[in-house]
Protein backbone atom coordinates (compact mmCIF):
# COMPACT_ATOMS: atom_id res chain seq x y z
CA UNK A 1 0.00 0.00 0.00
CA UNK A 2 1.04 3.51 -0.78
CA UNK A 3 1.97 5.91 2.24
CA UNK A 4 -0.57 7.46 4.24
CA UNK A 5 -0.02 11.46 3.25
CA UNK A 6 -1.12 13.13 6.75
CA UNK A 7 -1.74 16.73 7.21
CA UNK A 8 -1.44 18.03 10.76
CA UNK A 9 -3.77 21.42 11.77
CA UNK A 10 -2.33 23.07 14.51
CA UNK A 11 1.56 23.17 15.12
CA UNK A 12 2.07 24.15 18.89
CA UNK A 13 3.53 21.67 21.69
CA UNK A 14 1.13 19.09 21.37
CA UNK A 15 2.18 18.97 17.51
CA UNK A 16 5.99 19.72 18.21
CA UNK A 17 6.42 16.76 21.39
CA UNK A 18 3.97 14.28 20.09
CA UNK A 19 1.83 14.02 16.75
CA UNK A 20 4.79 15.18 14.28
CA UNK A 21 7.73 13.36 15.54
CA UNK A 22 5.73 10.41 15.61
CA UNK A 23 4.50 10.70 12.06
CA UNK A 24 8.01 12.08 11.26
CA UNK A 25 9.48 8.03 12.48
CA UNK A 26 6.23 6.15 10.88
CA UNK A 27 7.60 4.16 7.97
CA UNK A 28 4.05 4.08 6.26
CA UNK A 29 3.32 7.87 6.61
CA UNK A 30 4.01 10.79 4.27
CA UNK A 31 3.36 14.63 6.35
CA UNK A 32 2.17 16.33 2.78
CA UNK A 33 0.89 19.56 4.97
CA UNK A 34 1.32 21.62 8.18
CA UNK A 35 -1.29 24.55 9.13
CA UNK A 36 -0.91 27.40 11.58
CA UNK A 37 -2.16 31.31 11.55
CA UNK A 38 1.26 32.09 12.50
CA UNK A 39 2.41 30.65 9.01
CA UNK A 40 6.58 30.50 10.03
CA UNK A 41 5.25 27.71 12.51
CA UNK A 42 4.01 26.04 9.55
CA UNK A 43 6.71 26.66 7.40
CA UNK A 44 8.96 25.85 9.71
CA UNK A 45 8.04 21.96 9.51
CA UNK A 46 7.55 21.78 5.88
CA UNK A 47 11.13 23.05 5.55
CA UNK A 48 12.00 20.13 7.86
CA UNK A 49 9.22 16.96 6.65
CA UNK A 50 8.13 18.21 3.16
CA UNK A 51 4.38 19.12 2.57
CA UNK A 52 3.50 22.21 2.02
CA UNK A 53 2.38 25.04 4.99
CA UNK A 54 -0.80 26.79 4.78
CA UNK A 55 -2.39 29.71 7.00
CA UNK A 56 -5.90 28.13 7.28
CA UNK A 57 -7.33 24.20 7.12
CA UNK A 58 -10.19 24.72 4.27
CA UNK A 59 -7.74 25.98 1.62
CA UNK A 60 -5.37 23.05 2.70
CA UNK A 61 -7.90 20.46 2.87
CA UNK A 62 -8.92 21.15 -0.79
CA UNK A 63 -5.89 21.75 -1.95
CA UNK A 64 -3.62 19.26 -0.65
CA UNK A 65 -6.47 16.43 -0.25
CA UNK A 66 -5.10 14.11 2.75
CA UNK A 67 -5.39 10.66 3.80
CA UNK A 68 -5.73 11.80 7.68
CA UNK A 69 -5.35 14.85 9.68
CA UNK A 70 -4.29 15.14 13.13
CA UNK A 71 -6.41 18.58 14.78
CA UNK A 72 -4.25 20.17 17.36
CA UNK A 73 -5.86 23.58 17.49
CA UNK A 74 -7.59 25.05 20.73
CA UNK A 75 -10.63 23.32 22.19
CA UNK A 76 -13.21 25.82 20.44
CA UNK A 77 -12.16 24.57 16.79
CA UNK A 78 -11.84 20.64 17.14
CA UNK A 79 -15.62 19.89 16.02
CA UNK A 80 -15.59 21.89 12.69
CA UNK A 81 -11.90 21.18 11.63
CA UNK A 82 -12.79 17.57 12.29
CA UNK A 83 -16.17 17.56 10.48
CA UNK A 84 -14.53 19.61 7.42
CA UNK A 85 -11.66 16.88 7.68
CA UNK A 86 -14.25 14.31 7.32
CA UNK A 87 -16.06 15.81 4.79
CA UNK A 88 -13.47 15.84 2.86
CA UNK A 89 -12.84 12.42 3.02
CA UNK A 90 -9.96 11.65 5.23
CA UNK A 91 -9.55 10.34 8.38
CA UNK A 92 -9.58 12.25 11.71
CA UNK A 93 -7.30 12.32 14.91
CA UNK A 94 -8.43 14.90 16.95
CA UNK A 95 -6.57 16.01 20.72
CA UNK A 96 -9.21 15.91 23.78
CA UNK A 97 -11.56 16.80 24.76
CA UNK A 98 -12.73 15.86 21.28
CA UNK A 99 -15.16 18.96 21.63
CA UNK A 100 -16.90 21.74 23.61
CA UNK A 101 -19.85 20.15 23.92
CA UNK A 102 -22.16 16.85 23.85
CA UNK A 103 -23.67 17.64 20.19
CA UNK A 104 -20.24 18.83 18.75
CA UNK A 105 -18.92 15.28 19.70
CA UNK A 106 -22.10 13.79 18.00
CA UNK A 107 -22.02 15.95 15.20
CA UNK A 108 -18.08 15.27 14.78
CA UNK A 109 -19.29 11.05 15.00
CA UNK A 110 -21.72 11.71 12.38
CA UNK A 111 -20.03 13.31 9.89
CA UNK A 112 -17.24 10.05 10.12
CA UNK A 113 -19.87 7.64 9.69
CA UNK A 114 -21.38 9.24 6.84
CA UNK A 115 -17.81 9.90 5.39
CA UNK A 116 -16.61 6.06 5.67
CA UNK A 117 -13.36 7.91 7.55
CA UNK A 118 -12.17 6.97 11.36
CA UNK A 119 -12.56 9.13 14.07
CA UNK A 120 -10.22 8.61 16.60
CA UNK A 121 -9.94 10.86 20.16
CA UNK A 122 -6.04 11.43 21.39
CA UNK A 123 -6.26 9.83 24.91
CA UNK A 124 -2.75 8.55 25.70
CA UNK A 125 -3.61 7.73 29.16
CA UNK A 126 -4.60 3.80 27.84
CA UNK A 127 -1.48 3.53 25.39
CA UNK A 128 1.17 3.81 28.57
CA UNK A 129 2.42 0.85 29.84
CA UNK A 130 1.40 1.32 33.36
CA UNK A 131 -1.90 1.61 32.77
CA UNK A 132 -1.46 -1.05 29.99
CA UNK A 133 -0.27 -3.49 33.00
CA UNK A 134 -2.43 -2.50 35.17
CA UNK A 135 -5.46 -3.26 33.20
CA UNK A 136 -3.61 -6.72 32.43
CA UNK A 137 -3.61 -7.32 36.33
CA UNK A 138 -7.34 -6.02 37.11
CA UNK A 139 -8.43 -8.45 34.29
CA UNK A 140 -6.44 -11.14 35.91
CA UNK A 141 -8.70 -11.48 38.70
CA UNK A 142 -6.18 -11.62 41.76
CA UNK A 143 -7.55 -8.47 43.04
CA UNK A 144 -10.98 -8.84 43.12
CA UNK A 145 -13.46 -6.72 42.63
CA UNK A 146 -12.33 -2.62 42.48
CA UNK A 147 -14.48 -1.32 45.31
CA UNK A 148 -12.79 2.55 45.16
CA UNK A 149 -10.62 4.69 43.68
CA UNK A 150 -8.80 7.62 43.11
CA UNK A 151 -6.95 9.38 40.12
CA UNK A 152 -5.40 12.19 39.65
CA UNK A 153 -3.80 14.48 37.27
CA UNK A 154 -1.67 17.77 37.66
CA UNK A 155 0.80 19.89 37.02
CA UNK A 156 1.91 23.73 37.07
CA UNK A 157 0.07 24.39 34.50
CA UNK A 158 0.13 25.25 30.15
CA UNK A 159 2.24 28.23 31.05
CA UNK A 160 4.99 26.00 30.78
CA UNK A 161 3.95 23.44 28.48
CA UNK A 162 2.54 25.56 25.68
CA UNK A 163 4.78 27.38 23.10
CA UNK A 164 2.74 30.58 23.88
CA UNK A 165 3.49 30.29 27.76
CA UNK A 166 1.64 32.37 29.67
CA UNK A 167 -0.49 34.15 26.92
CA UNK A 168 -1.46 30.92 25.50
CA UNK A 169 -4.59 29.64 24.17
CA UNK A 170 -5.31 27.71 27.03
CA UNK A 171 -6.21 30.41 29.39
CA UNK A 172 -8.59 32.00 26.94
CA UNK A 173 -11.73 31.02 27.42
CA UNK A 174 -13.41 31.29 24.36
CA UNK A 175 -10.74 29.23 22.51
CA UNK A 176 -10.46 26.95 25.71
CA UNK A 177 -13.83 26.78 26.33
CA UNK A 178 -12.63 24.69 29.31
CA UNK A 179 -9.47 24.76 31.85
CA UNK A 180 -7.54 21.81 33.44
CA UNK A 181 -10.80 19.67 33.16
CA UNK A 182 -10.63 19.61 29.54
CA UNK A 183 -6.68 19.70 29.37
CA UNK A 184 -6.44 16.94 32.31
CA UNK A 185 -9.31 15.71 33.83
CA UNK A 186 -10.70 13.95 30.51
CA UNK A 187 -8.03 11.82 29.97
CA UNK A 188 -8.66 10.75 33.39
CA UNK A 189 -12.27 10.11 32.81
CA UNK A 190 -11.31 8.32 30.09
CA UNK A 191 -8.83 6.34 32.03
CA UNK A 192 -11.69 5.16 34.63
CA UNK A 193 -13.72 4.62 32.00
CA UNK A 194 -11.12 1.95 30.00
CA UNK A 195 -9.11 0.55 33.16
CA UNK A 196 -12.54 -0.42 34.76
CA UNK A 197 -14.45 -1.14 31.78
CA UNK A 198 -17.40 0.55 32.92
CA UNK A 199 -19.23 3.89 32.83
CA UNK A 200 -19.41 7.00 35.14
CA UNK A 201 -23.30 6.92 36.38
CA UNK A 202 -23.11 10.14 38.40
CA UNK A 203 -21.10 13.24 39.54
CA UNK A 204 -20.44 16.02 41.51
CA UNK A 205 -17.91 18.48 41.71
CA UNK A 206 -16.18 21.01 43.11
CA UNK A 207 -14.51 23.53 39.91
CA UNK A 208 -12.92 26.76 40.23
CA UNK A 209 -10.33 29.22 39.12
CA UNK A 210 -7.84 29.47 42.45
CA UNK A 211 -4.53 31.11 41.50
CA UNK A 212 -3.79 31.63 37.63
CA UNK A 213 -4.81 35.38 36.93
CA UNK A 214 -6.32 37.10 33.97
CA UNK A 215 -7.88 33.66 32.78
CA UNK A 216 -12.26 32.48 33.50
CA UNK A 217 -11.11 28.98 32.79
CA UNK A 218 -11.01 26.51 35.36
CA UNK A 219 -7.43 25.54 36.87
CA UNK A 220 -8.72 22.90 39.77
CA UNK A 221 -11.64 20.77 40.46
CA UNK A 222 -12.48 17.61 42.49
CA UNK A 223 -14.80 15.34 41.53
CA UNK A 224 -16.57 12.27 42.98
CA UNK A 225 -18.02 9.70 41.00
CA UNK A 226 -20.08 6.80 40.98
CA UNK A 227 -19.93 4.08 38.38
CA UNK A 228 -22.92 1.73 37.15
CA UNK A 229 -21.18 -1.18 38.79
CA UNK A 230 -21.56 0.59 42.12
CA UNK A 231 -17.75 1.39 42.37
CA UNK A 232 -16.99 5.10 43.90
CA UNK A 233 -14.11 7.45 44.02
CA UNK A 234 -12.80 10.35 43.52
CA UNK A 235 -11.18 12.71 40.41
CA UNK A 236 -8.96 15.50 40.37
CA UNK A 237 -7.29 17.94 38.04
CA UNK A 238 -5.12 20.58 38.78
CA UNK A 239 -2.84 22.81 36.95
CA UNK A 240 -1.52 24.58 40.46
CA UNK A 241 0.68 21.49 41.43
CA UNK A 242 3.47 23.51 41.07
CA UNK A 243 5.74 21.25 43.01
CA UNK A 244 5.11 17.41 42.19
CA UNK A 245 3.58 16.55 39.25
CA UNK A 246 0.79 14.06 39.71
CA UNK A 247 -0.44 11.40 37.26
CA UNK A 248 -1.27 8.83 39.47
CA UNK A 249 -4.47 6.18 39.74
CA UNK A 250 -4.70 4.41 43.44
CA UNK A 251 -7.66 1.25 42.97
CA UNK A 252 -8.33 -0.18 46.05
CA UNK A 253 -9.93 -3.99 45.70
CA UNK A 254 -11.67 -6.66 48.10
CA UNK A 255 -8.05 -8.60 48.10
CA UNK A 256 -5.55 -5.43 47.91
CA UNK A 257 -4.39 -2.67 46.79
CA UNK A 258 -3.28 -1.51 43.29
CA UNK A 259 -0.78 1.73 43.45
CA UNK A 260 -0.22 2.95 39.20
CA UNK A 261 2.49 6.12 38.97
CA UNK A 262 3.20 6.85 42.49
CA UNK A 263 6.85 5.42 42.66
CA UNK A 264 9.39 7.14 40.12
CA UNK A 265 11.00 3.20 39.23
CA UNK A 266 8.25 0.37 40.01
CA UNK A 267 5.20 2.13 38.43
CA UNK A 268 3.18 -0.47 39.22
CA UNK A 269 2.70 -2.27 42.64
CA UNK A 270 0.07 -4.89 43.78
CA UNK A 271 -0.20 -4.90 47.57
CA UNK A 272 -2.47 -7.67 48.54
CA UNK A 273 -4.22 -8.64 51.27
CA UNK A 274 -1.79 -11.80 52.67
CA UNK A 275 1.22 -9.45 52.65
CA UNK A 276 2.63 -10.32 49.31
CA UNK A 277 3.67 -7.57 47.41
CA UNK A 278 4.61 -7.39 43.67
CA UNK A 279 6.50 -4.65 41.96
CA UNK A 280 6.24 -3.89 38.13
CA UNK A 281 8.90 -1.56 36.34
CA UNK A 282 7.31 -1.22 33.16
CA UNK A 283 8.17 2.04 31.56
CA UNK A 284 7.34 5.49 32.67
CA UNK A 285 3.85 7.15 32.37
CA UNK A 286 5.19 10.66 30.05
CA UNK A 287 5.36 13.91 32.06
CA UNK A 288 5.56 17.19 30.72
CA UNK A 289 9.54 17.48 31.22
CA UNK A 290 9.50 13.50 30.24
CA UNK A 291 8.13 12.88 26.97
CA UNK A 292 7.56 9.57 26.07
CA UNK A 293 5.67 8.54 22.59
CA UNK A 294 2.30 8.70 23.04
CA UNK A 295 1.42 5.41 21.58
CA UNK A 296 -1.68 7.19 19.86
CA UNK A 297 -0.53 8.44 16.64
CA UNK A 298 0.49 4.19 15.70
CA UNK A 299 -2.60 3.43 16.99
CA UNK A 300 -4.53 5.27 14.71
CA UNK A 301 -2.57 4.75 12.01
CA UNK A 302 -2.71 1.22 12.70
CA UNK A 303 -6.71 1.34 12.49
CA UNK A 304 -6.05 3.34 8.82
CA UNK A 305 -3.45 0.70 7.52
CA UNK A 306 -6.01 -2.57 8.96
CA UNK A 307 -9.39 -0.69 8.26
CA UNK A 308 -10.06 -1.33 11.78
CA UNK A 309 -11.99 0.97 14.14
CA UNK A 310 -9.57 3.14 16.10
CA UNK A 311 -8.63 2.33 19.74
CA UNK A 312 -10.62 5.43 20.87
CA UNK A 313 -13.11 5.63 19.51
CA UNK A 314 -15.22 8.88 18.57
CA UNK A 315 -18.03 7.25 20.89
CA UNK A 316 -14.88 6.67 23.48
CA UNK A 317 -13.96 10.25 23.80
CA UNK A 318 -17.91 11.58 23.39
CA UNK A 319 -18.20 9.41 26.75
CA UNK A 320 -15.38 10.92 28.61
CA UNK A 321 -15.88 14.51 27.33
CA UNK A 322 -19.44 13.96 29.01
CA UNK A 323 -18.27 13.51 32.20
CA UNK A 324 -16.16 16.55 31.95
CA UNK A 325 -19.59 18.27 31.42
CA UNK A 326 -21.42 17.32 34.14
CA UNK A 327 -18.52 18.25 36.51
CA UNK A 328 -18.94 21.60 34.96
CA UNK A 329 -22.88 21.25 35.29
CA UNK A 330 -22.94 19.95 39.18
CA UNK A 331 -20.50 23.27 40.28
CA UNK A 332 -22.89 25.36 38.36
CA UNK A 333 -26.17 23.42 39.89
CA UNK A 334 -24.64 22.40 43.11
CA UNK A 335 -26.28 18.89 42.37
CA UNK A 336 -25.02 15.41 41.70
CA UNK A 337 -25.25 15.10 37.87
CA UNK A 338 -26.54 11.71 36.25
CA UNK A 339 -24.16 11.34 33.29
CA UNK A 340 -26.12 9.38 30.89
CA UNK A 341 -30.03 10.91 31.72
Amino acid sequence: MSKVRVAVIGCGSISKYRHIPEYAAHADVELVAFVDPIIERAEEYAAKHGGKAFSDYETMLAEVKPDAVSVCTPNAFHAPMSIAAANAGAHVLVEKPMAATDAEAEAMIQAAKSNGVNLMVGHNQRFMPPHVKAKQILESGILGKVLTFRTSFGHPGPDAWSIDGASSWFFRKDEAIMGAMGDLGVHKSDLIRWLLNDEVAEIAALVGTLDKKGTAVDDNASCVLRMESGVIGTLVASWTYYRGEDNSTILWCENGVMKIGTHPDDQVIVELRNGSVEKHKVGAISTNDKQESSGVVDAFLTSILTKSTPAVSGEDGRKSLKVILCAFESQATGQFIKVNN
